[in-house]
């Protein structure tokens, strides 16, 4: 495997629609791969195609170097991506995973490329109204104790020694990539925006999410969900139809 792995290792399939299916891809959050939108994946139907970004150094990847900074990281990933914008498509981003497709299709419009229908941009605060965070500089105590707030890693591996050393390196990064993240200016996008909220989420007010809408010329939407950080392991069905339903799915996609 090259070190900055092939175009293949970037999107893993989770669920392989039937025929000329549409398509979903998935940009995971800090420290998450592939695996988890299996679940999430389950709940579309048969001629929706679900692919998931996965990063390097984790899953699948565990051998190959961590990307430290979002540059290179929405770089590699725009060139895994782009081809996979052949029919109409979608893109969903948690979390940390919502700047990375931001970031993603910047580059694709900026290079003239074909681009996804619509952006989904879940539990993340528009550009230009971030909080200020650095969990990322935290002893490996603190930096734990902040993760089991935020939800996502599961108690029962943080509470094991050998789990816990091999997931606070990947999680540390990514929390370092997008605290240090600063997006350069630029025009908005002519991508259309969905920005999604959970109502119990301590590190995104739904009104933070607001100003996604400067962020694109075509078209905005928020949709709440309960729940917090992590809303979508238990409000999967609900976030599954709530896609489905903003999506028009024509013949105009990517223009």
């Amino acid at each position: 495997m090259a070190a900055n792995g092939d175009a293949a290792d970037w999107v893993r399939s989770v669920r392989a629609g039937s025929g000329e299916a549409r398509r979903l891809v998935c940009f995971p959050h800090a420290g998450g791969g592939a695996s988890f939108y299996r679940p999430f994946a389950d709940g579309f139907p048969p001629d929706v195609d679900v692919r998931v970004v996965q990063y390097p150094g984790r899953e699948t990847r565990a051998g190959e170097p961590l990307v430290g900074d979002m540059g290179t990281l929405a770089d590699r990933t725009a060139e895994a991506v782009a081809p996979l914008v052949d029919r109409p498509t979608a893109f969903f981003g948690h979390s940390m995973g919502a700047s990375v497709a931001y970031e993603v299709v910047r580059r694709l419009e900026a290079a003239g490329s074909r681009r996804p229908d619509l952006l989904f941009l879940s539990a993340r605060q528009a550009p230009g109204g971030r909080r200020e965070s650095r969990a990322h500089e935290l002893g490996d105590e603190g930096f734990a104790a902040v993760l089991r707030t935020t939800g996502g890693t599961p108690s029962l591996l943080l509470d094991n020694p050998e789990m816990r050393d091999y997931l606070l390196p990947i999680i540390r990064n990514d929390y370092r990539l997008i605290e240090t993240y600063r997006p350069a200016p630029g025009p908005r996008l002519r991508t259309g925006i969905v920005a999604i909220a959970a109502e119990a989420d301590a590190t995104v007010a739904p009104a933070e999410v607001d100003g996604w809408g400067a962020a694109t010329s075509g078209g905005f939407a928020r949709a709440d969900f309960p729940g917090d950080h992590f809303y979508l392991l238990e409000q999967a069905p609900k976030l599954v139809a709530a896609i489905l339903g903003h999506l028009r799915w024509d013949s105009s996609f990517g223009t």
